[in-house]
């Protein structure tokens, strides 16, 4: 079976089932993780789903690039919390190593400051407490405090409150003593500080948050959940890429009957007395339906695709005051021989640290200096090169298009700068041995991934943005629509958007409740 379907094929009649019972159609708009999720869980309670993707794969911002025999997954990289994607393949019957070779990293990241200096970061204690030595031997102990504040995080804010949808004020009610619990009101950086002094350790434990678009010195420390959960269920990475589990959600989807309608841009989410009643797309063509999921950038949802008097709500002055995550810069790169003396994942930070997440998350400011994370998958899966090569990408943080950067005026400049630093720092000779090279800038997320503001991860994930205070999963404005994705409960990274799709389930009508 082809799992893909193109814009020319029609979606036709909602199918019945016997006694003339129909099952009720949910229109997915989006293929991203949190999408592909959704899909198969509405699936599994018995809707008939559309999944419609924007591009021409799918994934979304885990879409794939290949060119010149060189892989490059866009976006996500990192898997955590890998039982949450072996839930869905048991949903389905199926056993997710069955088709997943996931492999766990030793370390998890290199953390390699401007001096030259490295921490190397894993789940091994023992390895940990040597790595803090290099430092500050005096810091092992408030280490160890900080785990404990860690896993209470873990267990509070992403056990307890992860799955659960903040639907009503009463949810946020209850939800409040593990707010307490957690000193929910501090910066990650601070819940840090207080138990580590040294000053390059205390942004070895607190840079998580930027892996989900957060400043570390803005974001809640409930995100110290992060660190636990690595630490819990290890950091992976699977073998084909991040792109081989899209694959294989669009394979279990495919077995169930559900098709990804490719190159189907949604335009318009079309209302009636208040309750969505299907989609437009671009081409004009309407597909009704019973509900709508949006695993599109939520603030893009509301803002383009619902129409301003439907949004009591998500008013337009509401979304564009809110407070956005960086966007990306990131250059896909490949090389002409392999550099093994760099890991998976490497965090290649410039001179400037706090000064730095200023500009770009306070200030909007491009600054010449930068920071990157740098993604070298063939250092576990040599087949994403041609042989004897090495595939990269090179991220760099940087301000939303607030700033007002002239991004096609200043892409190559920009470019070139990581390229010398890289070839000054961890890649020696870098540019005679490139082979191969393209980039993504916060343009081109406005306008490929529909991304507002051109920031990565949609809101930044502050106290007052998390939550019952983020979008939530059914719409505050629509009635039958509903969101999942980072820009809504509980927030980007592969298991927040996964988990968003467990929140939906929970809010969601069963679909019997549609039968005629």
């Amino acid at each position: 079976m082809n799992a893909y379907r193109q814009p020319e094929d029609r979606l036709g009649m909602v199918p019945t089932q016997g006694g003339g019972k129909r099952r009720p159609v949910a229109v997915v708009i989006g293929s991203g993780f949190g999408g592909l999720a959704a899909a198969i869980r509405l699936s599994v309670k018995g809707y008939d789903v559309k999944v419609l993707e924007k591009l021409d794969a799918p994934g979304g911002r885990a879409y794939v690039f290949k060119q010149q025999g060189f892989t490059f997954d866009a976006g996500p990289t990192i898997i955590t919390a890998p039982f949450l994607l072996e839930e869905l393949w048991q949903m389905c019957g199926k056993k997710f190593a069955d088709d997943i070779d996931l492999r766990r990293m030793d370390p998890f990241y290199r953390i390699r400051f401007s001096d030259g200096t490295w921490f190397d970061y894993s789940a091994d204690h023992a390895k940990m407490c040597a790595q803090i030595a290099k430092f500050s031997a005096a810091d092992i102990a408030g280490y160890e405090r900080f785990l404990q504040d860690a896993e209470l995080c873990r267990k509070l804010g992403f056990e307890g409150l992860g799955s659960i949808a903040f639907d009503t004020l009463s949810d946020l009610i209850k939800a409040i003593p593990s707010f307490a619990r957690m000193g929910a009101w501090k910066s990650i950086h601070s819940l840090v500080a207080k138990h580590i002094r040294h000053e390059k350790l205390r942004i070895v434990m607190s840079f998580h948050p930027l892996l989900i678009g957060g400043n570390p010195f803005s974001v809640t420390c409930a995100y110290a959940l992060i660190n636990s959960l690595e630490r819990e269920w290890g950091v992976h990475s699977a073998m084909g890429g991040t792109g081989a589990i899209v694959q294989g959600l669009v394979g279990l989807l495919a077995e169930r009957g559900v098709q990804v309608r490719l190159n189907a841009p949604v335009t318009q989410i079309n209302i009636d007395n208040q309750r969505a009643m299907g989609v437009t797309l671009n081409n004009g063509e309407f597909i009704a339906a019973d509900i709508v999921v949006s695993n599109a950038d939520t603030a893009w949802t509301y803002k383009h695709l619902v129409a301003p008097q439907h949004r009591r709500h998500w008013s337009d002055r509401k979304i564009d005051n809110g407070r956005y995550s960086m966007g990306l810069f990131v250059w896909y790169f490949g090389t002409s021989v392999q550099y093994p003396d760099v890991p998976h994942h490497m965090m290649v930070l410039g001179p400037r640290y706090k000064e730095l997440l200023q500009d770009i998350f306070k200030r909007h400011k491009l600054a010449d200096d930068f920071s990157l994370y740098l993604h070298r998958p063939t250092a576990t899966d040599p087949s994403l090169a041609p042989a004897g090569c090495d595939t990269f990408y090179a991220l760099s943080p940087v301000p939303h298009l607030d700033s007002g950067t002239d991004w096609l005026a200043h892409t190559e400049r920009y470019r070139l700068a990581i390229a010398q630093a890289l070839e000054q720092s961890v890649l020696p000779g870098l540019q005679k041995n490139l082979v191969t090279s393209r980039v993504m800038t916060p343009l081109d997320f406005q306008e490929r991934l529909w991304s507002f503001k051109g920031a990565g991860f949609g809101l930044e994930p502050l106290l007052l943005q998390s939550a019952w205070f983020r979008p939530h999963n059914r719409s505050e404005d629509v009635a039958g629509l509903y969101m999942v994705g980072a820009g809504t409960h509980p927030g980007a990274g592969v298991p927040g958007v996964l988990m968003s799709a467990k929140a939906l389930e929970t809010v969601v009508p069963d679909a019997h409740a549609f039968s005629s």
